[in-house]
């Protein structure tokens, strides 16, 4: 697929103003750019850019419509962070907190943010590190490709105790998670299949409880 066809698949599935398509163009001339010295995405899916990693970033913004304040954990070549950033560029009020601990990539996520006139914040922080410091209240907490659930579920608790709804994105080994998940946490998720095709999940939640080691350490008590 050319990256002409691949862009109007994905605008097709996941529509956007002219203006945040124009951040987006910029936002993708400056990965190709620095791809070739930093790996941002994974070389077999840049024919596919747009339908692979924008729109499947876009469609978060279906499921919290009214949600104005996110924070994306480990954000990577910038999905969702910087595709979320802008599209919501034109909202008052909106602002994107992408989190990355990796210097080169947090660079390149400062320097996206710069180009687009997008609404980001990038922190170069360990994840740990920076949730708890979070200020002001939050809508949303995403995460792509970073982690088993149960560990973002973790990353996340201090935010979705504060409100914050989360919407992680996953693929086709998503049951095998949830399973492994309900072991350390009390969580009713909704499932969403991704607009893009192919197996991909979006898990969404918008409470979460971490389950109590029993006294002996045999068994998780509901309680």
């Amino acid at each position: 697929m050319s990256s002409t066809s691949d862009k109007t698949a994905a605008l097709a599935l996941t529509p956007v103003s002219r203006e945040t398509e124009a951040r987006l163009d910029r936002y993708v001339d400056l990965l190709r750019e620095w791809q070739a010295k930093t790996n941002l995405v994974a070389p077999s899916t840049l024919p596919h850019l747009w339908t692979r990693h924008i729109a499947d970033s876009l469609q978060l913004l279906s499921l919290a419509p009214t949600a104005t304040r996110w924070v994306d954990l480990g954000s990577g070549g910038g999905f969702p962070g910087v595709v979320l950033a802008c599209a919501l560029a034109e909202t008052p009020g909106a602002n994107i907190q992408l989190v990355e601990r990796n210097a080169k990539k947090a660079a390149f996520l400062r320097e996206a943010i710069r180009v687009t006139s997008a609404a980001g914040t990038v922190h170069l922080a360990d994840i740990g590190d920076i949730v708890d410091r979070i200020a002001g209240p939050v809508d949303c907490v995403t995460a792509r490709a970073l982690a088993p659930l149960h560990q973002l579920i973790g990353f996340a608790e201090p935010l979705i105790g504060k409100g914050a709804k989360a919407l992680f994105l996953k693929g086709q080994d998503v049951e095998a998670e949830l399973t492994e998940a309900t072991k350390y946490w009390n969580i009713k998720p909704q499932l969403h299949s991704s607009r893009t095709g192919g197996q991909g999940w979006i898990v969404e939640l918008d409470r979460i409880e971490r389950r109590k080691i029993s006294a002996m350490g045999t068994g998780y008590d509901r309680d």
